[in-house]
């Protein structure tokens, strides 16, 4: 199912029968991915089948930092900020994947700007997705609380904003280290909170890449739920580019 995207006057091929989801699902299990010190995803049954109702009804009780894949607007760190679905108006974007392997630092493990770099070249795209190493399926069901998980460093945040890189996505709970007194300070540097807000650009986290898809360019499909809240559950799709044509 070959279909033509165009993207900043430029066509690109993508097959829509081939996409490859990076996302982590929810389920209400102790099994599900969890961080931020709060209890597994919950459902309540309201109607069930099961019962002799009509219909399944069921109330969720989840948290979407903590509780799978999620993509977050500024909103997630300024007093009264705006809603991800206020936000990200856009859906389809130039995406680059690289696999970084954290290094030590002192005790801590880092994704720095240098590594980012010679990964990335001089490459830049709309959107930045980072797979850490180790990539275990054991990520999908990580319990990270309190684990002090590998973090970016602000200046690969600096780097990436300077080179118009508008959506972050990582597989971890945080761009930011776990237990930072609140600093954020990676959060905040994409985000330039000291200058222009960008208000257009999101970070997506708990995304889950398999070995098998290879680092390179695709096209991204970032889904998210339309709820007015500073993050929501997501989905993001990635495409393979089948061929990218000249400007239009």
């Amino acid at each position: 199912m070959n279909s033509t995207i165009r993207l900043n006057n430029k066509a690109y091929n993508i097959d829509l029968a081939k996409p490859l989801d990076i996302s982590i699902p929810i389920q209400a299990s102790g099994e599900n991915v969890n961080a931020w010190y709060i209890e597994e995803p919950k459902i309540k049954k309201v109607l069930s089948v099961d019962n002799g109702d009509q219909v399944n009804f069921n109330t969720w009780t989840i948290n979407p930092h903590a509780h799978g894949t999620h993509t977050e607007t500024v909103g997630h760190i300024i007093e009264n900020g705006p809603s991800i679905n206020k936000c990200l108006k856009q859906f389809f974007f130039r995406a680059e994947l690289i696999t970084v392997a954290p290094e030590k630092k002192g005790d801590d493990m880092i994704i720095s700007k240098k590594q980012v770099q010679l990964l990335l070249k001089q490459k830049k795209p709309e959107a930045l997705i980072i797979r850490t190493m180790p990539n275990t399926k054991e990520k999908k069901s990580r319990q990270y609380s309190n684990t002090n998980w590998p973090y970016v460093e602000p200046d690969v945040m600096d780097m990436a904003r300077q080179r118009g890189i508008k959506h972050f996505l990582i597989d971890q709970p945080s761009v930011d280290k776990e237990k930072d007194e609140g600093k954020l300070l990676s959060h905040k540097a994409f985000w330039n909170v000291e200058g222009e807000l960008r208000k257009d650009c999101t970070i997506t986290e708990l995304i889950y890449v398999p070995n098998k898809v290879k680092d390179g360019s695709y096209i991204l499909n970032l889904q998210i739920a339309p709820i007015e809240n500073n993050a929501s559950p997501s989905k993001p799709i990635l495409y393979k580019i089948e061929q990218a044509q000249n400007k239009l």
